[in-house]
């Protein structure tokens, strides 16, 4: 059998180790490699791997990176389906296989004796030679490998040769979500190891919350020394153990690390120790002997540009994004990733639950026949990953569990794993959520996207029953976990805020990570230079899972997304919330907020006029201030609506913000008297002129408008259409969005009217093959400079759908293309995303009110509205109050046409303004892959009354 068939892990690859950096001499062997792509693994090159082939007529690809991002055949995206038949464990004949040849200059100090060759990241299977010997081949794609390679260097010139295919027995093993993507993606290099140096180390550093003390022994070569100056170690046994009273422990919001050296007489390396326990005490997972709460992220390594071969700098801007949006914790789905991600992780304070490189969710699609986590011909290969993950990444403080991977089913090769894992470092616990129902291979009760109900349950340590009463109550002893939830696929996700209402109810429910970081888009470049971000479907490929892929926090370029703003603010861990008094609420686990200093500003309608800092003491974690509201007296009287706000910001410069980087905030009403009636102005001509048969809007303020007129439809978000067409859970789901006709209403004019200046309207409103609609009526009241419009919706016959939206839809002249509100902003904001929304006055154009979402869809809502104004670059035009509020949307392009485009760029402006009034909105939920919207953010048909004011801004 082949070896890239072979079920086996690989051949002549030493034992794992440690991923770290020494003063041994080494060779980077990244940069330009020949190359060339052989289509099928039987089209391969004779001999390629000899020092003397002519590699002159090569291409010439980067390490590291992904040949598929060059131009040598294409991506493809699936997120469960193999793109191969499922034949365990043989690859497809069409098998392309990447051929790279490398030459290099041994330095002439080059020292005689041991060296290894370290990959750390190939995809998926690859053969090595050096000089023309054979290394061994290996499998594991984000797992790194080592060769013995003293025996066939030479001074002066060496030629390394490797052999990559694109599938393989690993394959089997690698189903996760992403783009299929090959190549040597992670770094290659060459280094030589000292007969007296360090073969490999383990640092157990230990702290004891009762007492402070640390302590500490590194597991390694007999003789070893190490050096901690700020522990006052020098020069010392390695071994210990030691015990060190007061040091400060390494927490995700307090990373403190002690640097170091561990030595011998041939080798040093730089150590960063952080003393940390983790345990599961009391049925909770804690950390220095405190419950922690994860605020995280899902995480798979992307880059629009390079796929997986991510730089350190965009591994830094992850991590910095990260801590400026209050997220504390990454799990590393579904592979480890690059170790320098683990490095910025323990530097800068994320909780990593690190995960073995194994998932096998293709098999699901066969009801789990042939799956490897239960076929004993695979038990090597599956031990073989978690192995080479915990010996890689064992001397991580912020790794606080390994993962055994992901949608993998069931099987005694997990239980393995997870028996080789807890003997190997019985330190760390050990997570899987595909067992969830026995649970007998992890330490905690791992669920992804289940429902509120659920969780509340599971909170309660209340959830179903299974056969076995022991598994049954051995799960019901577990914390709890949410490794996927709250899907932040396009606009969204909705709901966050009541999923941390249940980690805040319950101590068992210690958080989760939302799916994911970022969105899986490949740049791509028009000849005009636009840019725009492919999904899948868009490289020819026969079976994909089109923009599935699209579903993160931030945006292919790393822009963050209205989604990451609202986690922000979900997940601050300083809650202020304004009533008589100000409360402050530390939510940390471990750091006080010293750091923090409170400031607050008062706006009328938005303007501020007054500011300062508020006292607050320094709280503990978990702890609770009340405080008096700030002085107000010497405040002038309040010119319409007075807002208080408080934040909470950075006191000084932090390694991942600067000073006055806002933490959190509260927001409270303090004055609210009637609201002010704007300046009238002359008239210079009638304000609004009218259709005199149908009653329509012509013209406000002298400029030609379309006339308002009820809308319900809205381009549908991700969340909206989990079968491509929204279909709602529960007894709302008879029919869906499309189905019903909301797209193509049809208005029919009952009757027109004017009377005493009051014009009425009579319509009715519904969609072809239904006889359900609305009976609306509008009335226009004339008030000199300004136009009051009251309007009645009421349901005809029986609805069988929940709305999108119920409001007004109207067009305005292109040129008014700046819009300043009073309301809820800056981003936009929905029944169940409103968490980020604060009360404000702000302005924007009209293309700054649009979210590019890769895949267009509703978007750039603002809620509760109290004025709005629509203007020109001379500052005149249109301004519409609402009576008392509404929820506002202006974009240059129709809901029809958002629900036409596949991508951003595609979207083309007309020649208007299209805006949106609405009284309310459907919620957004998570329905892409998770709960739909809760019953309080549904928009039910039913009598409906809203008003509006119009006149001349």
């Amino acid at each position: 059998m082949p070896y890239y068939d072979d079920v086996s892990p690989g051949a002549g690859v030493l034992a794992p180790r440690a991923a770290y950096r020494s003063d041994a001499p080494v060779v980077d062997l990244d940069g330009p490699w020949r190359f060339r792509l052989a289509p099928r693994v039987d089209q391969v090159t004779d001999g390629f791997e000899r020092p003397d082939f002519d590699d002159g007529g090569w291409d010439t690809l980067a390490v590291p990176s992904h040949w598929q991002l060059h131009g040598y055949g294409s991506p493809a995206y699936t997120n469960v389906d193999f793109p191969f038949p499922i034949d365990p464990p043989y690859a497809p004949d069409e098998n392309p296989t990447g051929e790279y040849r490398r030459a290099f200059e041994l330095p002439p100090d080059w020292p005689v004796g041991a060296a290894v060759l370290r990959f750390e990241g190939v995809d998926s299977c690859y053969k090595v030679w050096l000089n023309g010997h054979e290394l061994g081949h290996a499998k594991g794609s984000r797992l790194p490998a080592e060769f013995a390679a003293g025996g066939a260097l030479r001074p002066g010139r060496n030629v390394l040769a490797v052999r990559v295919h694109q599938w393989s027995s690993g394959s089997y093993l690698e189903d996760q979500d992403m783009w299929w993507l090959s190549g040597i993606f992670r770094s290659v290099s060459l280094i030589a190891r000292p007969p007296t140096g360090i073969a490999d180390y383990f640092v157990h550093a230990g702290y004891d919350h009762t007492t402070g003390t640390g302590t500490l022994r590194v597991d390694t070569d007999p003789g070893a020394r190490i050096t901690l100056p700020e522990l006052g170690l020098a020069d010392a046994p390695a071994a210990g153990p030691y015990a060190f009273p007061g040091v400060e422990p390494w927490s995700a919001e307090s990373p403190r690390l002690y640097d170091g050296v561990l030595h011998t007489h041939g080798e040093r390396v730089p150590v960063r120790i952080g003393f940390r326990t983790v345990s599961i005490e009391d049925g909770l997972l804690k950390v220095n002997g405190r419950p922690i709460r994860f605020r995280g992220v899902n995480r798979h390594e992307w880059h629009p540009e390079h796929g997986r071969a991510v730089p350190l700098a965009t591994m830094r801007e992850d991590v910095l994004l990260m801590k400026r949006h209050n997220v504390n914790a990454v799990r590393t789905s579904h592979y480890p990733p690059d170790p320098a991600f683990l490095d910025l992780c323990d530097e800068y304070g994320l909780w990593v639950v690190d995960e073995c490189d194994l998932e096998t969710h293709g098999f699901g699609e066969m009801d789990w026949r042939g799956n490897p986590s239960g076929d004993p011909q695979w038990k090597v290969a599956l031990i073989d990953r978690i192995r080479r993950t915990v010996e890689r990444d064992k001397n991580h403080p912020s790794v606080v569990m390994w993962s055994l991977g992901n949608e993998s089913g069931t099987g005694e090769n997990l239980a393995a794993m997870a028996g080789w894992a807890h003997e190997r470092d019985p330190d760390r616990p050990v997570h899987y959520e595909g067992d969830w129902a026995d649970n007998r291979y992890a330490d905690v009760f791992s669920r992804m996207y289940a429902g509120y109900a659920d969780v509340d349950a599971i909170g309660r340590r209340a959830e179903p029953v299974t056969e076995d009463p022991a598994a049954d109550a051995h799960r019901r002893s577990l914390p709890f976990i949410l490794c996927e939830y709250a899907h932040a696929m396009g606009n969204g996700p909705g709901g966050l805020s009541e999923y941390e209402e249940l980690f805040d109810a319950y101590e068992r429910c210690q958080g989760g990570f939302v799916w994911e970081w970022i969105d899986h888009g490949i740049r791509r470049e028009e000849p005009d230079g636009t840019v725009w971000y492919a999904y899948g479907g868009e490289f020819g490929e026969p079976l994909h899972d089109g923009h599935f892929v699209i579903d993160g926090l931030v945006f292919p370029d790393r822009t963050p997304s209205p989604g990451l703003l609202e986690y922000k603010k979900v997940a601050e861990p300083v809650r202020i919330a304004i009533g008589d008094t100000v409360t402050v609420t530390s939510r940390r686990d471990h750091a006080n907020t010293a750091d923090l200093r409170f400031v607050w500003t008062v706006e009328d309608e938005g303007s501020p006029v007054g500011g300062g800092a508020l006292g607050v003491p320094v709280m503990a974690p978990g702890s609770t201030a009340e405080v008096p509201l700030p002085d107000l007296s010497a405040l002038p009287a309040a010119a319409g609506e007075r807002w208080l706000t408080v934040r909470a910001v950075l006191a000084a410069d932090a390694p991942w913000a600067e000073a006055g980087h806002e933490v959190a905030w509260g927001q409270g009403r303090l004055a609210t008297p009637a609201r002010a009636t704007p300046r009238r102005r002359p008239a210079q001509r009638e304000l609004a002129e009218f259709d005199p048969r149908t009653g329509a809007l012509l013209s406000l303020a002298g400029y030609p408008v379309q006339a308002p007129r009820l809308d319900l439809w809205r381009a549908p978000t991700d969340n909206d259409r989990p079968e491509n067409d929204f279909v709602f859970d529960g007894d709302w789901s008879r029919w869906s969005w499309r189905r019903a006709g909301l797209h193509r209403l049809r208005h029919r004019l009952v009757e027109a009217s004017c009377v005493d200046g009051v014009r009425t309207v009579h319509t009715r409103v519904g969609t072809a093959a239904t006889d359900f609609a609305f009976a609306v009526t509008y009335r226009w009241t004339d008030e000199g400079d300004r136009v009051r419009l009251a309007v009645d919706v009421e349901p005809v016959g029986e609805w069988p759908t929940v709305l999108p939206r119920v409001g007004l839809r109207m067009a305005v002249p292109a040129e008014l293309g700046t819009v300043e509100w009073f309301g809820g902003g800056p981003g936009e904001a929905y029944p169940d995303t409103r968490a980020a929304a604060r009360i404000g006055r702000f302005a924007r154009t009209v293309e700054q009110m649009q979210t590019p979402y890769v895949f267009p869809q509703e978007n750039g809502a603002r809620v509760d509205v109290r004025w709005a104004t629509l203007t020109d670059g001379a500052g005149r035009g249109i301004r519409v109050e609402g009576d008392p509020a509404f929820i506002l949307t202006a974009r240059r392009w129709t809901s029809e046409d958002l629900d036409a485009a596949q991508h951003a760029h595609q979207l083309r402006p007309r020649d208007r303004v299209y805006v949106n009034l609405d009284a309310a909105h459907h919620g957004i939920g998570s329905a892409s892959c998770g709960p739909g919207v809760l019953p309080q953010h549904q928009l039910r048909p039913g009598p409906f009354r809203f008003g509006l004011v119009f006149g001349a801004a």
